[in-house]
């Protein structure tokens, strides 16, 4: 079962599906060492990675087992970043959150927006219970994005990432249909 990927809007932001025209940005996003430096995954040195990335999104939306969403700022419709809700599971009414956003962006409240207005709509789309995110321990913008939307930290991953040779450690977040305030 197939869920089409929303557009959807904030005072800031708008929240769209990929197209192939996001592929130099996405490529810029993701090949940022910077950016990634607490990623679950090197950053990215191979043009390539733009299709398979682009696929997924797809794949996701086909197959209804989440969605990522290109944001932009609806100032000026430039590509800040993506969000997406993942790992769907009907049974458990449960989720994944996950977000990237440029360096640029950082320190704007545009990820807490984006995450904001994206599990407002998977709340309802997908009937959850349950949202999880991981962040690693060193990233502590990000964790205080998840705890200004009402994630509560749950526990450590010891050692669950090794990129590169570095060996860090992740908080795992869960937000409950019941604690989410919307």
């Amino acid at each position: 079962m197939g869920i089409p990927t929303p557009t959807l809007e904030t005072g800031r932001l708008r929240l769209r599906p990929f197209t192939d025209a996001d592929a130099d940005a996405v490529y810029a996003l993701q090949s940022d060492a910077h950016v990634l430096r607490y990623w679950d995954s090197p950053p990215w040195t191979d043009r390539a990675s733009i299709a398979r990335f682009l696929g997924r999104c797809r794949t996701m939306a086909e197959e209804g087992s989440g969605v990522r969403v290109a944001v932009e700022r609806t100032a000026d419709g430039a590509f800040i970043g993506w969000c997406s809700v993942n790992s769907w599971n009907p049974d458990w009414r449960s989720a994944s959150l996950g977000y990237c956003l440029t360096e640029a962006a950082w320190g704007r409240g545009h990820a807490t927006e984006a995450a904001r207005v994206l599990l407002r709509w998977a709340f309802g789309t997908f009937d959850l219970n349950r949202v999880q995110a991981e962040t690693d321990t060193r990233n502590v913008a990000s964790a205080r994005v998840l705890e200004k939307l009402g994630f509560v930290r749950e526990g450590t991953l010891r050692e669950d990432c090794i990129v590169n040779g570095d060996v860090s450690d992740s908080w795992v977040y869960g937000l409950l249909r019941r604690e989410w305030a919307g």
